[in-house]
């Protein structure tokens, strides 16, 4: 079993003090709950720690699963990416906010008319565009992240390699590219995303 510097810091942290509330595991580590958030779900589901409420984590044992989380991770990101919510980069502000909160997803991926990728737009990025009074006409081009900027991954690459990315660069999505077409975004991985996958393997 593989885990993180920081997920063996968290068992130890428990198995000294169980049981322990996840607020006081991320002031001991000098973190916030936030930031330990998929490092617990990992941990519960794998039944390393479990959660009891109202009364905090305790330490369960080491993972006696036949799949261990490293083989659950070793699988291509093309196999679990979903879609990517592409918006022309004529959009207004205004029409990317509509479309983030119809859609309900965590960011837009902005293309040119050969739907090549040209930027990127979180939640965070509309959020404080949101402040202009002229979002209705002021395009998306403006607040955008720029491609080449944006953080990728390979639609081969091991989706160790992405939850690593997107761990370390503090970043909720990755667009997935094609290697003989590094323009062309086909699919995008989420923090969400491999959350879900890993609770539906744990489950079967």
């Amino acid at each position: 079993m593989e885990l993180s510097k920081r997920q063996l810091a968290i068992i130890e942290i428990v198995k000294k003090n169980q049981p322990i509330s996840g607020e006081k595991i991320a002031e001991i580590l000098g973190l916030s709950r936030a930031t330990l958030r998929n490092d617990f779900s990992i941990l519960t589901m794998t039944d390393v720690l479990q959660a009891r409420p109202k009364v905090g984590y305790v330490y369960a044992g080491p993972l006696n699963q036949s799949e261990t989380l490293k083989e659950l991770l070793t699988i291509p990101v093309k196999e679990i990416m979903i879609p990517p919510l592409n918006i022309p980069q004529e959009s207004t502000i205004y029409d990317a906010i509509t479309t983030l909160f119809m859609y309900d997803v965590g960011s837009l991926y902005v293309v040119n008319d050969r739907h090549e990728l040209v930027g990127l737009l979180s939640r965070k990025d509309l959020l404080r565009a949101s402040l202009n009074k002229m979002i209705d006409i002021t395009p998306v081009t403006v607040v955008m992240t720029r491609f080449p900027q944006i953080s990728t991954c390979f639609e081969e690459d091991l989706l160790l390699t992405a939850a690593e990315k997107l761990r370390t660069l503090h970043v909720d999505s990755l667009p997935v590219i094609k290697k003989d077409n590094s323009n062309i975004a086909v699919g995008k991985i989420t923090k969400t995303r491999i959350h879900d996958y890993l609770i539906e393997k744990v489950k079967e």
